[in-house]
């Protein structure tokens, strides 16, 4: 917290800070003991009528009542790292998307518009990275315009909690209605200490999805839409542990593309879990890429894949950012806008 020569405490927040990342201190109880506070760091996206919204590394956004501010101050916009490759949230964005390519994307100014006919919300979303070229409002309609011509739900892939991350985007998304349906963290890594898992399991490598290996996969019943998409990318890889039946015991994939190295479908029979079979999936995949030239590795995972996250944490991975996927309110139902007509119809 910020202090005064006095050595008290003291708020050094102005609305021009919006957009900055903040941590202030409010008082959020008083009785017969005295107060009790709590603080909130995250990136003030607004400060309208004395109330101010930050939006904290998760996503979640805390509205803070000005008059009970007790301190607060700017904070550097990215921690120091403890570990991991470093990487710019723009970079990991363009990265992923590379990995799980659409059947068909067109471009709004730096904006992406992504469609696959529904298969997964990554591959049937808008990537907001960068200037639309319109103003926001502009930009938004044409989205739904671009979905609606599919018969799809529009929506848009956001991120928090990092250096470039759209912490503003999120704010006047909700502000106009959109709506945030599912939230996880991209998570980074060193790739050699992957690659370095004990030999387990026999772990087969190939660059097609086979039959048995589809058995697996979780999303049952993959269309041609399905397999376009997990095809795709500048080089994929599918590993297979084979099972007792037809069906394998666990699969994996991982797309390269330079540096990178993207896990995904990480998936381990129920029966066998807690077995190592996860790692060695994920070790023979590492050294492929570290073959291919790779050096970091991400992924992504939700935040109730509680399996999952513990065994990233035991191979070095770090939470980089959070992204979100916000779905658009229905044609016909007004939704407010926050702030000025000046602030809804600029450019992001």
């Amino acid at each position: 917290m910020e202090f005064t020569a006095s050595g008290r405490l003291a708020v050094r927040l102005t609305r021009a800070d919006v957009g900055k990342r903040v941590s202030v201190r409010r008082v959020s109880e008083e009785g017969p003991a005295g107060r009790k506070f709590t603080d909130t760091v995250g990136v003030l996206t607004s400060w309208d009528d004395g109330v101010l919204l930050i939006t904290r590394r998760s996503g979640e956004q805390v509205a803070v009542d000005a008059a009970t501010l007790v301190a607060g101050k700017v904070v550097p916009a990215e921690p120091a790292r403890r570990r991991g490759p470093s990487a710019t949230y723009p970079e990991l964005a363009h990265v992923a998307s590379r990995a799980w390519r659409p059947v068909e994307s067109e471009r709004l100014g730096e904006w992406e518009l992504r469609a696959a006919q529904g298969f997964t919300r990554r591959a049937n979303s808008v990537l907001p990275v960068g200037d639309p070229g319109v103003p926001l409002d502009d930009a938004l309609e044409r989205v739904r315009d671009w979905y609606a011509a599919r018969g799809l739900p529009a929506y848009a892939q956001t991120a928090t909690g990092a250096a470039g991350t759209q912490e503003m985007l999120c704010a006047e998304l909700e502000a106009r209605g959109w709506v945030r349906e599912v939230s996880a963290e991209t998570r980074i890594a060193a790739l050699a200490p992957i690659g370095d898992a004990a030999e387990g399991r026999p772990v087969t490598l190939s660059r097609e999805p086979d039959e048995a290996w589809l058995g697996r996969y979780q999303r049952k019943g993959a269309s041609e839409v399905a397999l376009r998409v997990l095809r795709a990318g500048p080089s994929v890889w599918f590993a297979t542990v084979p099972g007792d039946g037809a069906v394998p015991a666990a699969i994996g994939r991982c797309v390269v593309d330079g540096r990178w190295a993207g896990f995904a479908a990480v998936e381990v029979d129920p029966a066998l879990r807690r077995q190592g079979l996860a790692s060695a999936v994920m070790a023979a995949l590492a050294r492929r890429a570290l073959d291919e030239g790779a050096s970091a590795a991400w992924l992504q995972v939700e935040a109730d894949n509680e399996g999952a996250r513990a065994l990233y944490d035991r191979l070095g991975f770090a939470t980089h950012h959070a992204y979100h996927h916000y779905r658009a309110p229905e044609r016909g139902v007004r939704s407010p806008v926050a702030g000025s007509a000046e602030r809804a119809n600029r450019s992001v």
